[in-house]
């Protein structure tokens, strides 16, 4: 069981974490504690993956600037935390090998529209959702790490916060925010049942550990 250093919310995620439908189970925390150097290899594969989901947006849906803008800063921001995770890995002298996806983005995708304009929106919806749940996580495990993990997992919330509004701010502009509201709850209960359910890997997103 987890000894919780404090039951108050760091700042800059309350409304992340009224748009969730679930914390983190506290299982996951203590798994995490015990695999810093797998959770450290997945967490540099899903920031690189977040600047590549990016660039493609900008590559398919490129005539809406504000997409574009907004695309192009997200990319850059997960850019550069792949950066300092892979040098805080380094300075641990934690391997960088190639590291099997967890279930979670691919059961996150099964509900997605493959016609247009609906792929776009629900896209944009499941990305708002990822950067809602890493945000919650970086909350959820920072007090139980060493400080310097610690005080880097802190200065990610608000880069992933606005991310996960950026979304669905583009998300908004394509559809009415009726449509929005109901495709985040198809999406809010997946994302729920994946994180509730057991899960036999490890990984930055992965469920109950068994």
């Amino acid at each position: 069981m987890l000894d919780t250093p404090s039951n108050q919310t760091l700042p800059g995620i309350d409304t992340v974490l009224r748009f969730l439908l679930c914390r983190t189970p506290d299982s996951w925390v203590s798994r995490a504690v015990a695999e810093i150097p797998l959770l450290l290899l997945d967490h540099a594969s899903l920031e690189l993956k977040a600047a590549q989901q990016a660039q493609t947006l900008i590559r398919r849906y490129g005539a809406n600037f504000d997409l574009l803008n907004k695309m192009s800063r997200l990319a850059r921001e997960e850019l550069r935390h792949f950066e300092q995770v892979i040098a805080i890995m380094e300075s641990r002298s934690i391997d960088y090998p190639m590291v099997s996806a967890g279930r979670y983005a691919a059961g996150m995708r099964k509900n997605l529209r493959k016609e247009e304009p609906g792929k776009l929106v629900d896209t944009l919806v499941i990305g708002a959702i990822i950067e809602a749940r890493s945000c919650e996580r970086f909350e959820k495990i920072a007090p139980f790490l060493d400080a310097e993990l610690k005080k880097f997992y802190m200065s990610l919330l608000k880069s992933e916060a606005r991310h996960f509004q950026d979304y669905l701010v583009l998300a908004g502009q394509v559809v009415s925010e009726t449509e929005v509201a109901a495709r985040a709850a198809v999406f809010l209960t997946a994302d729920k049942e994946l994180i509730e359910s057991a899960d036999t890997e490890f990984r930055f997103h992965s469920g109950m550990p068994v």
